[in-house]
């Protein structure tokens, strides 16, 4: 552990302080409350419509899953923020990258009503948050376990965005 002087604290390498987790946080759930938006059009009166695949959750499940991943997400980043590793700079922006293309998600799934379209984006957001995690384990292990449960999360909706696909041709 290295000594943080103006606290006097131990603290791991890489942390950020607080207010920068702060930051991370509300970043993380601002881009989820924008593709939140075109989200509640979508889920009222579109998505009814559609044919889903028995597996498809309740639509509750949704929001605390992706508010708990996105403070995970934030967290994870926050752990590697001062990370001495050449790495640093190219996970933030996959870090960046990755938080625009999961908004525009949900723009396309249920704004534009492009579920094909979204399915592209959904793989293209897996590349990277599959990236993202190399680069994290890379600097921390820790931050990179915490993104076990989101790469698991976005590997089941790939699988039900495919489904619906499928389904509503």
């Amino acid at each position: 552990m290295e000594m943080n002087e103006r606290a006097g604290e131990a603290q791991p390498v890489g942390h950020g302080n607080l207010l920068t987790f702060v930051a991370l946080a509300g970043l993380t759930l601002l881009m989820g409350g924008l593709g939140a938006l075109a989200t509640a059009v979508g889920v009222a009166d579109w998505y009814p419509t559609l044919v889903k695949p028995s597996f498809n959750p309740p639509n509750w499940v949704f929001g605390p899953v992706w508010t708990t991943l996105y403070l995970l997400m934030a967290y994870s980043m926050w752990l590697v923020w001062k990370s001495p590793s050449p790495l640093r700079k190219v996970t933030r922006l996959t870090f960046f990258g990755m938080l625009s293309v999961n908004a525009l998600w949900s723009l396309l799934f249920f704004g534009l009503h492009l579920p094909g379209l979204a399915l592209v984006d959904l793989l293209l957001y897996l590349v990277l948050l599959t990236l993202w995690y190399r680069q994290l384990r890379a600097q921390d292990p820790l931050a990179a376990r915490l993104q076990l449960p989101h790469l698991a999360w976005v590997a089941f909706a790939g699988a039900l965005n495919a489904s619906i696909c499928w389904l509503n041709q």
